[in-house]
């Protein structure tokens, strides 16, 4: 994985400027779901950032480097027991056999939303046959199945393994 630093821009109202941060808290403190207003600007040698009226100037050099580095944080794996998760910089998300590197091995949702519905449409105790009536088919059922109970996003856990079951945690309410 490149490594990437960025040195930021000085504020055109005088303010220091931010330390550096990690790419998520930039990511989290921009994002437009808080209403701070972004507005980008191209100029001949720059990109210019207007961020909640504070003006701030990169240098074509630097704006490559902050996209590399934001596209780097967006493309990651989750290696788990039996599976993988890949998060894509496009923003899908990869469901692969932790062992297998072919695209017939994995499958893949627009985005984790999507499989995070997927899961809550399954009824508490699931197997390979629930998945596969939602659509999916083969050996992905299974995979699906243990990814489930590998991940640490979902709270479920596998009850056996011929036939291949998972259960969901009961949840107070």
């Amino acid at each position: 994985m490149s490594t990437h630093s960025y040195v930021p821009p000085r504020s055109s109202r005088g303010r220091p400027s931010p330390q550096p941060c990690g790419v998520a808290t930039l990511l989290i403190g921009f994002s437009p779901a808080d209403g701070t207003p972004l507005t980008v600007e191209a100029t001949d040698g720059a990109v210019r950032l207007i961020i909640d009226g504070d003006r701030y100037e990169l240098p074509r050099e630097q704006a490559l480097s902050l996209r590399a580095a934001v596209g780097d944080a967006l493309d990651r794996r989750l290696e788990l027991f039996r599976t993988v998760g890949h998060y894509r910089r496009d923003g899908s998300y990869a469901v692969g056999r932790r062992s297998a590197d072919t695209p017939g091995n994995e499958q893949v949702f627009d985005s984790v939303e999507e499989l995070r519905d997927l899961f809550r449409s399954l009824p508490s105790e699931f197997g390979a046959e629930d998945v596969g009536e939602r659509g999916l088919t083969g050996s992905r059922r299974h995979l699906l199945v243990r990814h489930f109970a590998e991940h640490p996003a979902f709270d479920c856990r596998l009850v056996s393994e011929r036939p291949l079951r998972a259960e969901k945690a009961v949840t107070d309410g």
